[in-house]
């Protein structure tokens, strides 16, 4: 039974009691019953307005899934940041954008032009490989394709 419908019934009940309507005590019980009735149609509005807001978000829900397999590799949705194949991937080197300190993947072919716009903040960021010291690499399990010192 909705609340709406449970308020009818009380008053209902209330009126079926045939109370003197001038009493004091009536006054009070027909206010009551009124508010309530307020309560109750305000409580169905509400619900009609979040449900139809609920629906709203499944479908933003829904079309941001759809731009996020659009858009994303399948490794990055699985959360397979440490994959073996970087060749897969199209990550060869890591800069950090000095302005926003973002964090900027590089594919080859990004690196051959020398210069990109950062996709965070729009900074120009330049590089050159041939400034970039052979003995940086850390270790044979990172992803700078560098050979490690022997």
């Amino acid at each position: 039974m909705k609340n709406t419908e449970r308020v009818s019934y009380i008053r209902g009940l209330a009126e079926g009691l045939e109370l003197d309507a001038d009493k004091k005590e009536v006054k009070v019980l027909n206010a009551i019953i009124d508010l309530l009735d307020d309560i109750a149609f305000s409580m169905s509005e509400m619900e009609g307005s979040l449900n139809d807001m609920a629906d709203q978000v499944d479908a933003i829900d829904e079309d941001l899934g759809s731009l996020e397999d659009d858009f994303y590799d399948e490794d990055e949705e699985d959360g397979d940041e440490d994959s073996d194949d970087e060749e897969d991937s199209g990550c060869y080197y890591e800069v950090t954008c000095p302005n926003c300190n973002e964090t900027v993947c590089l594919s080859e072919d990004l690196v051959e032009k020398g210069q990109m716009e950062c996709p965070n903040c729009g900074e120009m960021l330049e590089f050159d490989l041939d400034e970039a010291e052979e003995d940086d690499c850390c270790d044979p399990e990172c992803n700078c394709h560098h050979a490690p010192e022997k």
